[in-house]
């Protein structure tokens, strides 16, 4: 467990060979007992280009912590696109175009390329400045104004 007073979050993160979660709700349960399980990278035979395994488990595991938990919306395509917008509140403008690559630009190839069947390769590689703009956002089911 990272201690928080060293930059860490003071939660286990347990790396599992099977997508630990289908609710988020079960995600945010295990949090509250500082305990996060995250989906193996090795586990997908789809090594990131740049990342160890280690380290895209790590990041896999502050987007959920920082993305989905913090705003308690699940998988889905709506549940990533809000995650992705919580989550990109942490960073610069350059460091957000690096993560909407690795989690919005993903999730919209694995719907619309993939079509739900498979997730899709890891990229290096920014996308277009808009893509990481969020003030263009508009989630499901919220206003928008």
């Amino acid at each position: 467990m990272g201690r928080p007073e060293f930059g860490g979050l003071g939660v286990t993160v347990r790396v599992m060979d099977v997508d630990p979660y289908t609710k988020a709700g079960t995600m945010i349960d295990d949090l509250a007992h500082r305990t996060l399980k995250v989906f193996a990278t090795a586990a997908t035979d789809n090594p990131h280009p740049y990342l160890s395994d280690a380290e895209n488990d790590m990041f896999r595991a502050v987007h959920d912590a920082f993305g989905h938990a913090a705003i308690g919306r699940g998988f889905d395509r709506h549940g990533e696109e809000a995650a992705w917008l919580k989550h990109s509140g942490m960073y610069s403008r350059l460091a957000r175009r690096a993560l909407t690559t690795e989690t919005r630009g993903q999730n919209c190839a694995m719907i619309f390329h993939h079509r739900y069947e498979r997730f899709p390769e890891q990229k290096a590689a920014l996308l277009p400045r808009a893509f990481s703009d969020p003030r263009t956002v508009r989630l499901a089911g919220l206003p928008s104004g």
